[in-house]
C-alpha cells in the first residue's frame, strides 16, 4: 500500500467516525412530535358499513 492510498484510507475512516453535527433542541422536539402519515390516508374517517344480518367477522 502506497502512502497516498494510506492517506485516502485514513480520510475515509475519519469521515466515517466523525461525530454528527449537533441538532438543536427545538428541531429534535418537533421531529419527535410529528407523527408519520399513512400512505393511504384520505383525510377522513371511513363510514361504518354493517354486516348483513347473520354475517359475523373474527380476527
Amino acid at each position: 500500500m502506497s502512502e497516498a492510498e494510506y492517506e485516502l484510507l485514513l480520510d475515509a475512516v475519519r469521515s466515517a467516525v466523525a461525530p454528527e453535527p449537533e441538532i438543536d433542541s427545538m428541531t429534535r422536539l418537533f421531529s419527535m412530535l410529528r407523527f408519520p402519515q399513512a400512505a393511504n390516508d384520505n383525510q377522513g374517517a371511513w363510514p361504518l358499513i354493517p354486516f348483513p344480518d347473520g354475517w359475523f367477522a373474527a380476527c
